[in-house]
């Protein structure tokens, strides 16, 4: 079996899984910029909104930075994979970018 993969034959998202007779490219995690593998301990660097904690990217989970990210009154901060969004509190809706009581 010759090994395609030693050409780096895939795109820079991907990494490249060497089969018999063949290869396959297979897209990295979404945590990823570039890898060599499967998962997200596999990252030649980490994607915005993740960073790089005991060899693998996870997400940072922006809700419990010392400084508010979701700064408008009665608004509560939800994290989401790799980022996060502002959401009125319970009883609150939002009316033109401000969270006004129900």
């Amino acid at each position: 079996d010759l090994d395609e993969c030693a050409a780096s034959p895939c795109k820079d998202h991907q990494y490249c899984l060497n089969t018999d007779g063949s290869f396959s490219c297979k897209a990295c995690d979404a945590s990823c910029v570039g890898c060599t593998g499967e998962g997200s301990e596999k990252c030649k660097a980490c994607t915005s909104g993740y960073v790089k904690e005991d060899d693998k990217c996870t997400d940072i989970d922006e809700c419990n930075l010392p400084e508010k990210v979701c700064t408008k009154e009665n608004q509560d901060c939800v994290n989401t994979s790799g980022s996060y969004k502002c959401v009125c509190s319970e009883g609150f809706e939002d009316k033109d970018g401000t969270c006004v009581q129900t």
